[in-house]
């Protein structure tokens, strides 16, 4: 054999003991593991940690494209630093003089590499099964532009440490230099510009700002716009509806959505858990965009469903939906589906909208059934309660005087 029979993932040097993962799997490794085998097209992720626990977790990207020829199935090799603690870029040579020291392909292809998916006779093989469809799901959107453009290199290399320029800590007294001095250099990553403090055009004044503090479409459009060269496919899996070499429209946002959360899931970086709810924040406070761009926002939240299903995957209680840590989401759901209703009765627009409320609906039952979330309007502020000698008094709530912005938190006009 003097090329392993399908795609394949060398990793030269790799200790043993040390967490490993790829996409939603994780193993710890052996001496005798040298890689991972039988891989699908598409898009992976492959992470590596010294400890299981929740320290520095480091990991690239890679593509494996449709070979050429079904005998000409691709290989990729990567090798250990052990003065980085990761896995750093190797030639194709010196991964082919490392395979020969160690007997050959058909020696290491039989003995040394595990397959990406078990048999799916086992429990775990079943598990791991519907992880990969998974990972599928969770990844329609990613292109490599986007990967490059987030990873800012052609590496694809992101660490727990990355982080955007907007989420950086500055801390008093120190210059950059001399934080990077004592944490390590912060490799920066490619956020998508989503400033929620300024969400209208520049030079606008009076109601069209106003107009752009309540309804973030504008920035939304723009945002969209800026990027869209971005969105052009280089890999060879073409998202659905795309027109040949552009994609369609919110696909680049759509993409980031995906490769953040999932390096949140991975890596457990904050950055991108900012940067994720940064655009759960700007999609859905978009009111005219709903009118203008129905397709786009059925896929969101499909894809919003999807990610939610894999939260509890998060270590460290990153994506803790609680009432507390949840919160801010359940507002935001809470606030669209009102948005739905009046879009859908101003336009007379069900049956343009109906793809959106049947995602819509999916994610509120889904959350109803998994944190009990009442996304309606339909609940009691105030009735008549009889206390225990018969007396009749009026009560009133005002616990969600928060999420119906009334009361303290009703929106108010100042002059400036």
């Amino acid at each position: 054999m003097s090329t392993p029979p399908t795609s394949t993932l060398v990793l030269l040097n790799l200790p043993s003991s040390i967490l490993c993962g790829i996409n939603l799997l994780t193993f710890t490794t052996t001496p005798t593991f040298l890689g991972i085998k039988n891989l699908p097209t598409g898009f992976h992720f492959l992470f590596t940690s010294p400890s299981a626990s929740l320290s520095l977790r480091d990991g690239f990207w890679f593509h494996i494209p449709i070979p050429p020829t079904p005998d000409a199935p691709p290989t990729i090799f990567r090798r250990w630093s052990p003065e980085d603690e990761r896995l750093i870029p190797c030639t194709e040579p010196e991964g082919e003089e490392f395979i020969k020291a160690k007997g050959g392909w058909k020696e290491v292809y039989e003995k040394n590499l595990t397959p990406y998916r078990q048999t799916a006779g086992s429990e775990n093989g079943a598990a791991e099964e519907d992880k990969e469809d998974a990972w599928t799901g969770i990844t329609n959107h990613i292109t490599s532009s986007i990967l490059t453009r987030f990873a800012k290199s052609e590496e694809w290399n992101i660490s727990s440490a990355s982080s955007g320029v907007q989420d950086r800590d500055e801390i008093p007294g120190l210059s950059r230099e001399e934080v990077r001095d004592v944490i390590g250099e912060e490799k920066e990553l490619g956020m998508l510009g989503i400033d929620l403090k300024k969400t209208w055009r520049e030079g606008a004044v009076g109601r069209e700002r106003t107009e752009g503090a309540r309804d973030r479409s504008w920035l939304l459009q723009d945002i969209c716009a800026s990027h869209q060269l971005e969105a052009q496919e280089v890999g060879t899996i073409a998202v659905k509806g795309a027109v040949e070499g552009q994609g369609r429209w919110g696909d680049v946002v759509l993409g980031q959505m995906e490769v953040c959360f999932l390096m949140v899931l991975t890596l457990a970086n904050y950055s991108c858990l900012e940067e994720w709810k940064r655009i759960l924040v700007l999609v859905l406070t978009s009111e005219k965009a709903v009118w203008e761009k129905p397709e786009f926002f059925a896929d969101f939240l499909q894809l919003l469903k999807q990610q939610l299903e894999r939260t509890g995957d998060v270590e460290g209680g990153l994506f803790d939906m609680s009432d507390d840590g949840g919160a801010f989401l359940k507002v935001l759901l809470k606030r669209f589906k009102r948005t739905l209703g009046q879009v859908a009765e101003s336009k007379n627009g069900e049956d343009m909208l109906e793809d959106v409320k049947e995602e819509f609906e999916n994610v509120e039952k889904w959350v109803k059934d998994q944190y009990k979330w009442e996304l309606s309007d339909d609940y009691m502020r105030r009735g008549m309660l009889e206390l225990e000698d018969g007396e009749m008094v009026e009560m009133e709530t005002g616990e969600m005087a928060g999420e119906d912005e009334s009361g303290e938190y009703a929106p108010v006009v100042v002059e400036l």
